[in-house]
């Protein structure tokens, strides 16, 4: 099992993220995360998911897109980092979202890109030794591992969930 990494493996500020992590065993919680995330999104209609809850704030399709965006950035440095130690530039999430084209797309679509994101990620996630899984390389400027990523990857959603669910459907 593929346990937490510690605090020095990653930058400060993604233990925002990490601690949300429950405990267990990381790959099995990102593939039952891929089903119940694709659920959350695929059951709602458009009208609802272009919803956003304040003025200057993202709708739930944006929200999504960026998930879908920060997985893949982060499985990126991921597979890079497993195969050398690189540095690799950080990505202004602001930027993504809006020159993303979320908004024009259907909820149910965005949902099955995610899903078949996290399915991709999976077949590389259990690909990795233990070896790579300690391996590290920078990225926005700070040092992170390769099992940081994993957790950065579960905690990010479920940080993202939790705003979905208490600001938009609450």
């Amino acid at each position: 099992m593929i346990s937490k990494p510690q605090p020095d493996e990653y930058a400060s500020y993604y233990n925002t993220y990490i601690k949300l992590v429950p405990d267990g065993d990381i790959i099995e919680f990102l593939d039952q995360q891929k089903d119940s995330t694709y659920n959350l999104f695929n059951n709602l209609d458009d009208e609802k998911a272009n919803y956003a809850y304040a003025e200057g704030k993202w709708t739930i399709k944006q929200a999504l897109g960026h998930m879908i965006d920060t997985e893949r950035v982060f499985a990126f440095r991921l597979l890079c980092f497993s195969r050398e130690f690189v540095e690799l530039p950080g990505f202004e999430q602001e930027a993504y979202v809006n020159g993303s084209n979320a908004n024009s797309r259907a909820i149910q679509n965005l949902a099955a890109e995610f899903r078949a994101t996290r399915e991709s990620n999976l077949y590389l996630f259990r690909s990795l030794t233990e070896e790579q899984l300690n391996k590290k390389g920078i990225a926005s400027g700070y040092l992170v591992s390769v099992r940081a990523l994993l957790y950065m990857i579960a905690g990010h959603e479920l940080h993202h969930l939790a705003i979905v669910k208490e600001r938009y459907l609450g």
